[in-house]
């Protein structure tokens, strides 16, 4: 099996794990465990703009709010917490088919060799992701580092708010 086709499975059963997990919890941890196989699978893509900002934004913070909104609410109890899993199970199973069946489809489908069009940037530029990030995106990156650690503070602040009410 080749990477590919590793990072492909991975990340089509986190994303139905994140779907079909009973615990909200557990849901957002594979939300960022998806989003982090998206953003390995968009680096081999050749496409490492898009993939640093899922790997922080979709991967970091939007777990970090969803967790700390799942600190401050309550827990079913176990009777309808299992009611809900069953009709969960009943309306997703079909899902899990669907997904097999497009996938090897599109497995089985021959593509044109030109489908995909050349990747890396624009024609011509041959800038690789680091002059871009560092020497040009300075402040875009640097931006993103302060709205990433004022979220995780709010987070904690959050979060201890909540526990000593």
């Amino acid at each position: 099996m080749t990477l590919d086709v590793v990072l492909m499975v991975v990340l089509v059963a986190s994303g139905l794990w994140t779907v079909m997990t009973a615990r909200v919890l557990r849901a957002a941890i594979g939300l960022a465990l998806t989003s982090a196989v998206l953003a390995v699978v968009m680096f081999r893509l050749n496409s490492p703009l898009a993939a640093v900002f899922e790997l922080s934004v979709c991967a970091g913070l939007i777990p970090a709010i969803f967790i700390a909104a799942i600190g401050l609410t309550r827990r079913l109890d176990a009777e309808a917490a299992a009611a809900r899993q069953r009709e969960k199970l009943r309306r997703f199973a079909p899902l899990v088919v669907i997904l097999l069946a497009v996938g090897l489809g599109l497995w089985l489908i021959p593509l044109p060799a030109n489908f995909f069009p050349a990747v890396g940037g624009r024609p011509g530029s041959t800038q690789d992701v680091r002059n871009v990030l560092w020497n040009l995106r300075q402040v875009d990156l640097v931006g993103q580092m302060l709205v990433l650690a004022a979220a995780a503070f709010g987070v904690v602040v959050l979060v201890k708010g909540a526990r000593h009410d």
